[in-house]
Protein backbone atom coordinates (compact mmCIF):
# COMPACT_ATOMS: atom_id res chain seq x y z
CA UNK A 1 0.00 0.00 0.00
CA UNK A 2 1.17 4.03 -0.87
CA UNK A 3 0.90 6.10 1.20
CA UNK A 4 0.52 9.86 0.67
CA UNK A 5 1.63 12.33 3.05
CA UNK A 6 -0.77 15.03 1.79
CA UNK A 7 -0.37 18.57 2.44
CA UNK A 8 -2.84 21.01 1.74
CA UNK A 9 -2.52 23.46 -1.15
CA UNK A 10 0.96 22.23 -1.81
CA UNK A 11 2.25 19.48 -4.54
CA UNK A 12 1.15 16.78 -3.02
CA UNK A 13 -1.95 17.51 -4.96
CA UNK A 14 -0.93 16.19 -8.39
CA UNK A 15 0.67 13.15 -6.52
CA UNK A 16 -2.88 12.02 -5.50
CA UNK A 17 -3.70 13.22 -9.15
CA UNK A 18 -1.41 10.57 -10.60
CA UNK A 19 -2.24 7.65 -8.05
CA UNK A 20 -6.04 8.29 -9.50
CA UNK A 21 -5.47 8.48 -13.38
CA UNK A 22 -3.10 5.00 -12.70
CA UNK A 23 -5.51 3.76 -10.44
CA UNK A 24 -2.92 2.72 -7.90
CA UNK A 25 -4.44 1.87 -4.49
CA UNK A 26 -3.23 4.00 -1.89
CA UNK A 27 -4.18 5.85 1.26
CA UNK A 28 -3.48 9.63 2.15
CA UNK A 29 -2.83 10.80 5.51
CA UNK A 30 -3.39 14.56 5.57
CA UNK A 31 -1.70 17.43 7.75
CA UNK A 32 -2.34 21.33 7.50
CA UNK A 33 -0.21 24.54 7.29
CA UNK A 34 0.19 27.00 10.05
CA UNK A 35 -2.06 29.09 9.81
CA UNK A 36 0.01 32.37 10.55
CA UNK A 37 3.78 30.79 8.63
CA UNK A 38 1.39 28.77 5.95
CA UNK A 39 4.57 26.36 6.73
CA UNK A 40 4.07 22.76 7.15
CA UNK A 41 3.51 21.28 10.01
CA UNK A 42 6.73 19.75 12.28
CA UNK A 43 4.82 16.20 12.09
CA UNK A 44 6.46 16.00 8.59
CA UNK A 45 9.86 15.85 10.06
CA UNK A 46 8.75 12.09 11.53
CA UNK A 47 8.07 11.07 7.43
CA UNK A 48 11.04 12.66 6.37
CA UNK A 49 14.34 14.36 7.51
CA UNK A 50 12.83 17.52 5.20
CA UNK A 51 9.65 18.00 6.42
CA UNK A 52 8.72 18.82 3.06
CA UNK A 53 5.14 17.82 1.47
CA UNK A 54 4.87 15.39 -0.60
CA UNK A 55 6.31 12.66 0.28
CA UNK A 56 4.74 8.67 -0.13
CA UNK A 57 5.94 5.97 1.64
CA UNK A 58 5.28 2.34 -0.23
CA UNK A 59 4.65 -0.64 2.20
CA UNK A 60 4.11 -3.03 -0.69
CA UNK A 61 7.95 -3.18 -1.56
CA UNK A 62 10.03 -6.51 -2.17
CA UNK A 63 11.48 -7.88 0.88
CA UNK A 64 9.01 -6.20 3.07
CA UNK A 65 11.06 -2.85 4.05
CA UNK A 66 8.65 0.32 3.81
CA UNK A 67 10.24 2.87 0.79
CA UNK A 68 10.07 6.86 1.16
CA UNK A 69 10.17 8.90 -1.43
CA UNK A 70 10.61 12.46 -1.46
CA UNK A 71 10.37 14.86 -3.84
CA UNK A 72 7.14 15.44 -6.69
CA UNK A 73 9.06 14.36 -9.85
CA UNK A 74 10.63 11.18 -8.57
CA UNK A 75 7.62 9.97 -6.82
CA UNK A 76 5.88 10.63 -10.33
CA UNK A 77 8.56 8.48 -11.79
CA UNK A 78 8.25 5.97 -9.07
CA UNK A 79 4.56 5.72 -9.49
CA UNK A 80 4.60 5.48 -13.46
CA UNK A 81 7.11 2.77 -12.84
CA UNK A 82 4.81 0.68 -10.32
CA UNK A 83 2.28 1.31 -12.85
CA UNK A 84 4.32 -0.47 -15.76
CA UNK A 85 5.68 2.52 -17.66
CA UNK A 86 1.59 3.77 -18.10
CA UNK A 87 1.58 7.89 -18.61
CA UNK A 88 5.22 7.72 -18.56
CA UNK A 89 7.66 8.63 -22.10
CA UNK A 90 6.02 8.45 -25.25
CA UNK A 91 7.78 5.35 -27.88
CA UNK A 92 8.49 8.55 -30.16
CA UNK A 93 11.47 10.21 -29.77
CA UNK A 94 10.65 13.40 -30.00
CA UNK A 95 7.55 13.00 -27.74
CA UNK A 96 9.86 11.14 -25.25
CA UNK A 97 12.14 14.24 -25.06
CA UNK A 98 9.19 16.87 -24.66
CA UNK A 99 8.05 14.42 -21.82
CA UNK A 100 11.67 14.29 -20.12
CA UNK A 101 11.99 18.21 -20.68
CA UNK A 102 8.91 19.02 -19.10
CA UNK A 103 9.29 16.49 -16.00
CA UNK A 104 11.81 18.90 -14.96
CA UNK A 105 10.95 22.43 -16.56
CA UNK A 106 8.42 22.62 -14.41
CA UNK A 107 10.14 22.60 -10.64
CA UNK A 108 13.58 23.78 -12.33
CA UNK A 109 12.63 26.60 -14.63
CA UNK A 110 8.61 27.41 -14.57
CA UNK A 111 8.34 27.25 -10.65
CA UNK A 112 11.35 29.54 -8.92
CA UNK A 113 9.99 32.69 -10.29
CA UNK A 114 6.83 32.20 -9.19
CA UNK A 115 7.97 31.32 -5.67
CA UNK A 116 10.23 34.30 -5.75
CA UNK A 117 6.73 36.34 -6.41
CA UNK A 118 4.98 34.93 -3.81
CA UNK A 119 7.10 35.51 -1.40
CA UNK A 120 7.74 39.24 -2.70
CA UNK A 121 3.94 39.61 -1.84
CA UNK A 122 3.98 39.00 1.63
CA UNK A 123 6.81 42.13 1.45
CA UNK A 124 5.19 45.64 2.41
CA UNK A 125 5.88 48.56 0.38
CA UNK A 126 9.21 47.14 -1.65
CA UNK A 127 7.81 44.22 -2.62
CA UNK A 128 5.68 45.39 -4.94
CA UNK A 129 8.14 47.52 -7.03
CA UNK A 130 10.61 43.85 -7.13
CA UNK A 131 6.89 42.01 -8.38
CA UNK A 132 7.55 44.28 -11.31
CA UNK A 133 10.89 43.17 -12.03
CA UNK A 134 9.77 39.44 -11.47
CA UNK A 135 6.81 39.24 -13.56
CA UNK A 136 8.48 39.69 -17.41
CA UNK A 137 10.96 36.43 -16.29
CA UNK A 138 7.47 34.98 -15.50
CA UNK A 139 6.22 36.19 -18.73
CA UNK A 140 8.87 34.23 -20.90
CA UNK A 141 8.26 31.41 -19.19
CA UNK A 142 4.32 31.71 -20.14
CA UNK A 143 4.53 32.50 -23.76
CA UNK A 144 6.87 29.46 -24.36
CA UNK A 145 4.37 27.41 -22.23
CA UNK A 146 1.60 28.89 -24.75
CA UNK A 147 3.61 28.35 -27.83
CA UNK A 148 3.96 24.57 -26.97
CA UNK A 149 0.23 24.04 -26.17
CA UNK A 150 -0.27 25.81 -29.36
CA UNK A 151 1.51 23.16 -31.34
CA UNK A 152 0.09 20.17 -29.85
CA UNK A 153 -2.95 18.58 -27.11
CA UNK A 154 -0.70 17.96 -24.72
CA UNK A 155 2.89 18.82 -23.35
CA UNK A 156 4.74 15.70 -24.91
CA UNK A 157 2.72 15.16 -27.80
CA UNK A 158 -0.73 13.63 -28.88
CA UNK A 159 -1.53 11.68 -25.40
CA UNK A 160 -1.73 12.55 -21.67
CA UNK A 161 1.19 11.71 -19.93
CA UNK A 162 2.73 12.55 -15.98
CA UNK A 163 4.60 15.54 -18.00
CA UNK A 164 1.04 17.52 -18.16
CA UNK A 165 0.65 16.22 -14.15
CA UNK A 166 4.23 17.91 -13.35
CA UNK A 167 3.25 20.75 -15.09
CA UNK A 168 -0.32 21.60 -13.45
CA UNK A 169 1.11 23.02 -10.15
CA UNK A 170 2.97 25.47 -11.79
CA UNK A 171 0.23 26.45 -13.97
CA UNK A 172 -2.25 26.58 -11.68
CA UNK A 173 0.02 28.80 -9.19
CA UNK A 174 0.88 30.98 -12.20
CA UNK A 175 -3.18 31.29 -12.77
CA UNK A 176 -3.41 31.97 -9.16
CA UNK A 177 -0.38 35.09 -9.19
CA UNK A 178 1.35 34.96 -12.06
CA UNK A 179 -0.56 36.63 -14.59
CA UNK A 180 -1.65 33.69 -16.53
CA UNK A 181 -4.85 34.79 -18.25
CA UNK A 182 -7.43 34.40 -21.33
CA UNK A 183 -4.75 36.04 -23.41
CA UNK A 184 -2.80 32.55 -23.20
CA UNK A 185 -5.71 30.89 -24.59
CA UNK A 186 -3.91 27.55 -25.40
CA UNK A 187 -2.64 27.23 -21.77
CA UNK A 188 -6.08 28.08 -20.53
CA UNK A 189 -7.93 25.87 -22.23
CA UNK A 190 -5.39 23.10 -21.23
CA UNK A 191 -6.33 23.90 -17.67
CA UNK A 192 -9.51 23.50 -18.03
CA UNK A 193 -9.42 20.23 -19.82
CA UNK A 194 -7.09 18.74 -16.64
CA UNK A 195 -9.42 19.85 -14.03
CA UNK A 196 -12.55 18.18 -16.15
CA UNK A 197 -10.57 14.88 -16.03
CA UNK A 198 -12.62 12.45 -13.64
CA UNK A 199 -9.32 11.16 -12.07
CA UNK A 200 -8.57 15.38 -11.17
CA UNK A 201 -11.79 15.70 -10.19
CA UNK A 202 -11.61 12.65 -7.38
CA UNK A 203 -8.23 13.50 -6.36
CA UNK A 204 -9.13 16.58 -5.37
CA UNK A 205 -12.11 15.53 -3.67
CA UNK A 206 -9.97 13.13 -1.41
CA UNK A 207 -7.17 15.53 -0.99
CA UNK A 208 -9.25 18.57 0.61
CA UNK A 209 -8.46 22.27 0.56
CA UNK A 210 -6.58 22.94 -2.41
CA UNK A 211 -6.90 26.38 -3.71
CA UNK A 212 -5.49 26.21 -7.06
CA UNK A 213 -7.96 24.14 -8.86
Amino acid sequence: MITVHHLENSRSQRVLWLLEELGLPYEIRRYERNPRTMLAPPELRAVHPLGKSPVIVDTGTSGGDPRTVAETGAIIEYLVEAADGRLGPPAHRESALRYRHFMHYAEGSLMPPLLVKLVLMGVPIFGKAAQKRIQPMIDVHLDFVETELSARPWFAGDAFTAADVMMSFPLEAARSRGGLNEARPATIAWLNKIHARSAYQTALAKGGPYAYA
